[in-house]
């Protein structure tokens, strides 16, 4: 895989004293040695491709009939194809009720975790007797006994695994859940299972003149990315990325640009054309804050994982921070091959990036809040 080129030059941060990183400082009840959390096994399920054009041709030109502009939206949605688990082509659940779909739900979330759990463990060495915490992040359906409570019975994991379940935090759920387990090995010197599974096709919406509902069904697909952290020491390094740092900034004034609404016909996306543009004010500090802590510049970070949450969010990415076509194609390419697969995103992007001991990666997503998060990453 080629090497993506670092950013171009940007003006340097004010210089500061580094914060020591989490290797450094760390150590479980204040006792042992250093321990740094590496994000060591990333694996993806996705269900069957339909490609976009025909999606559109097949179905969608008929739903959206009415809507003049819709063809040329879905055209330019940055999209080649999408895996629906749930194909419009095979069946239109566009009025189904919610509880019909939250059955659903549970039917295709199980084999898609499970799958993506398995490769992720795999690719980090373990088996399924060695995680200590199983998160689960999802904003497209909910059970009780939930897909935490199921997955792990049907994969084996221990009886005293620890569990956790991120709902309805949309399409950043993945770096304040990554946060979160990094956090558990850090501390309890364990590896731990970060599991985001997101059915957006479960949620078709009966045929509106809405535009924002054409863009969400022009973008979001679905898959299940799992990730995998393991504890290392100086004496017992792990090959990874190691977690460095997370940053977050969330508007509440603009809150209502993005919602996701449970209705009588499954959860509903209302999305406002401002999103990009409050994100554009908030890119800038954010990240230089994330980097200033550890003495760095945009310049010193090899790669960039971004949420590609759709083409003008890009854009404006590249555009705030100052960045090559290198190094957002990464981004670009997940969004074709894959569309917006909601919160398993940014894991997905972060799997395919060529990163080489050293090299800095900054891992963005965006969503409700409106809410920016940040992560800094190390390969090690």
């Amino acid at each position: 895989m080629v090497t993506t080129p670092g950013a171009p030059p940007v003006p340097s941060l004010p210089a500061v004293a580094p914060l020591p990183t989490p290797a450094a400082t760390t150590r479980a009840g204040g006792d042992g040695p250093a321990v740094t959390p590496v994000l060591a096994g990333l694996a993806a399920a996705f269900p069957p491709a339909v490609d976009q054009s025909t999606l559109w041709t097949d179905f969608f030109a008929t739903h959206y009939r009415d809507v003049r502009s819709a063809g040329r939206i879905f055209a330019h949605a940055g999209v080649r194809q999408r895996h629906p688990a749930i194909n419009p082509l095979v069946e239109d659940i566009s009025t189904a009720g919610t509880g019909d779909r939250m059955r659903r739900y549970l039917t295709e979330a199980l084999p898609l975790g499970r799958s993506a759990v398995t490769a992720a463990l795999a690719d980090a060495g373990l088996s399924v007797r060695d995680p200590g915490l199983l998160v689960v992040a999802s904003c497209t359906g909910y059970v009780t006994p939930g897909v935490d409570i199921r997955l792990a019975a049907e994969l084996g994991l221990r009886d005293d695994v620890q569990r956790l379940l991120i709902g309805h935090m949309g399409c950043y759920a993945a770096l304040p859940g990554l946060a979160a387990v990094a956090d558990f090995v850090t501390v309890h010197r364990r590896p731990a299972v970060l599991l985001c599974v997101e059915l957006t096709s479960l949620h078709l919406q009966p045929a509106s003149r809405d535009l924002s509902q054409v863009v969400a069904h022009s973008l979001f697909s679905d898959a299940a990315v799992a990730a995998v952290l393991r504890p290392a020491e100086a004496a017992h390094p792990v090959p990874g990325l190691a977690v460095v740092d997370v940053a977050a900034t969330t508007d509440v004034s603009t809150a209502e640009q993005m919602t996701w609404d449970v209705t009588d016909h499954g959860f509903r996306m209302g999305l406002s054309a401002q999103v990009p543009d409050t994100l554009a004010g908030q890119l800038p500090g954010t990240v230089a804050a994330l980097l200033r802590r550890h003495g760095l510049a945009v310049a010193d970070v090899a790669h960039w994982a971004v949420h590609p949450g759709g083409p003008r969010i890009l854009d404006v990415v590249q555009e705030r921070l100052g960045l090559s076509d290198a190094a957002l194609e990464p981004s670009r390419a997940t969004l074709r091959r894959h569309g917006n697969c909601s919160s398993g995103t940014v894991l997905a992007v972060l799997q395919d990036l060529p990163v080489r001991p050293g090299e800095r990666t900054v891992a963005l997503a965006f969503g409700p809040g409106l809410t920016l998060y940040a992560v800094l990453l190390r390969a090690v």
